[in-house]
């Protein structure tokens, strides 16, 4: 591809590229003898695994700390920490660094990948995202490092500190563990850091600035702090789905899965679950212990799954809070579409309503196609084959990664169905639609109207 064609790509177009060029320069080191414990990788198993890696999924058709060499659990790494922060921040940041400048469509990706409204100074922006991420991700190492070091050895144990802390904040969900951090779920230290990385990894960085600037000391102490109210509709929604999943997921499972532990173990392990379920990909049980109710639930959080401009995917909490608010709305009889004090626009409105319908689309065509390719595989269908292979095709969609097994039976079809899954599910639904459509037309016509019956 020349110069000018890369030039005339719509952003969008080259945000798509962006991921795509990354997949495949990591899937050709993995393909590599330096990558692999024994014989080298295939190229579709290759291409699985740096697609899992850099759309931050966690999903594997090999075992990460066993398979894979030193050298290629280091391109899995950097694909993770890549797709976390977002290529387009790397691109921006490198043009920044080498005193290039930020061109409006270095902008406009930066802008649809991290912000709702603008910001004055792209440099900090930028900067404070590095920043962020380094202090954070290394917090989380130091403190997962107390754990591992004590039970793996000093080299060992840190290595895998920094790896699980760079996985969890990236909402990856990739570990070096065969059985992920069922090991870990009765430890504290383990729980609270892991979800911790999770949930900071998963609101956004406009969030995290916003909540860091609200801890900084104000001129007027009596001036009450403000939040945009991205950041409230955010904050609000992950609260109430981890709480609501937390004790659902107990209750279903009182008297089965979690019946054999502690109280204490049992509701690190629900939370934790309820925490990792939206988007990490962790798990510290066995989800072939769980009732169909439970696995339903998490279904619904996979789907959700993170908030904009974060390191997770799915439709977003933004997405979810939208059709409540607009349904309260529609029942108090209000043509407008209010919250906290504020007038949401009707463009909004629409591209989360297009959002979630696309997404459902999504995933129940490639669900299908992932029945008819796995279908000559079964002796006879049974209803726990197809809650499994739904639950792999959210959890594909939403980059989250958990699994009932399903992904070591995937065949040849089945795998090239559920990589594109993870990368339209990375990307975002509505950049792969812009990216695939026609530049937007400024002006278009309008015919007379005409009801339809509905209802």
């Amino acid at each position: 591809m020349s110069y000018n064609s890369l030039k005339s790509l719509t952003p969008a177009q080259a945000l798509v590229l962006y991921y795509g060029v990354a997949i495949l320069a990591g899937a050709l080191l993995l393909c590599t003898p330096l990558a692999a414990v024994g014989p080298h990788l295939s190229f579709l198993d290759a291409l699985f695994t740096a697609t899992s890696a850099q759309c931050v999924t966690g999903l594997s058709v090999v075992d990460t700390g066993t398979r894979l060499s030193g050298f290629g659990q280091g391109v899995v790494l950097a694909l993770i920490q890549v797709g976390g922060l977002g290529i387009t921040t790397f691109s921006v940041y490198l043009f920044i660094y080498l005193r290039v400048g930020v061109s409006i469509r270095g902008r406009w990706i930066i802008n649809e990948t991290l912000l709702p409204t603008p910001v004055s100074s792209w440099r900090d922006l930028i900067r404070s995202i590095f920043l962020t991420t380094l202090i954070i991700e290394t917090l989380g190492a130091l403190l997962l490092s107390f754990v591992f070091v004590p039970d793996l050895g000093l080299k060992q144990g840190i290595y895998s500190a920094v790896f699980h802390s760079i996985s969890a904040f990236c909402n990856a969900g990739f570990s070096l563990f065969p059985d992920s951090l069922i090991g870990y779920r009765n430890n504290p230290l383990v729980n609270v850091t892991i979800m911790a990385l999770i949930i900071l990894g998963g609101i956004g960085f406009l969030v995290i600035r916003e909540l860091a600037d609200a801890c900084k000391p104000r001129q007027n102490p009596l001036q009450p702090r403000r939040f945009s109210l991205h950041t409230k509709l955010v904050i609000l929604t992950t609260v109430f789905l981890i709480i609501y999943g937390a004790v659902t997921i107990g209750w279903l499972e009182r008297h089965d899965a979690l019946a054999h532990m502690s109280t204490g173990e049992a509701a690190w392990t629900a939370l934790f679950q309820s925490v990792s379920a939206r988007t990490a990909g962790f798990n510290t049980i066995d989800l072939d212990l769980l009732r169909v109710p439970t696995l339903f639930l998490m279904i619904f959080l996979m789907f959700i799954g993170a908030s904009p401009g974060s390191a997770g995917g799915g439709v977003k909490t933004t997405c979810l809070a939208l059709l409540f608010i607009l349904f309260y709305n529609r029942l108090k009889g209000n043509p407008n579409t209010n919250a906290f004090g504020r007038t949401i626009p009707e463009d909004v409105i629409s591209r989360a309503l297009s959002l979630f319908l696309l997404a459902m689309i999504v995933i129940g065509l490639a669900l299908f196609g992932l029945l008819i390719a796995q279908s000559p595989d079964w002796a006879h269908e049974n209803p726990r084959e197809f809650l499994g292979f739904m639950f792999e095709t959210v959890s594909a969609f939403g980059t989250v990664g958990l699994s009932m097994g399903s992904t070591g039976q995937l065949n040849i079809a089945s795998k090239c169905i559920v990589i594109a899954l993870m990368f339209i599910g990375r990307v975002g639904l509505l950049t792969m639609a812009f990216a695939i459509a026609r530049r937007t037309r400024s002006t278009a016509p309008r015919y007379a109207e005409e009801n339809i019956m509905i209802g």
